[in-house]
């Protein structure tokens, strides 16, 4: 092999070494719409925020790792009167 390929070949394995180092980040967290109170279950999974638009939005949950979580979470908001739905 040349020294060219043989170079090309190794930074592939080192990108693809540090891909895989970085934990990914995929949580879900719950945020309230300003005019409904309405809670939702968002994803950070996601590469757009959801659109401000005709109400805005406020985050009220620190991530947590699983949906379920997220939906436990979403309940004990609603129990609690924080959330209308």
């Amino acid at each position: 092999m040349s020294r060219f390929t043989t170079m090309c070949i190794a930074a592939g394995l080192a990108a693809a070494a540090l891909v895989t180092a970085v934990p990914a980040r995929a949580g879900y967290y719950i945020i309230r719409w300003d005019n409904t109170g309405v809670c939702q279950v968002w994803s950070e999974a996601f590469a757009f925020k959801p659109i401000q638009w005709p109400s805005g939005y406020k985050v009220v949950s620190h991530p947590v790792p699983t949906f379920n979580d997220a939906f436990t979470l979403q309940v004990r908001l609603r129990q609690q009167g924080r959330c209308t739905l």
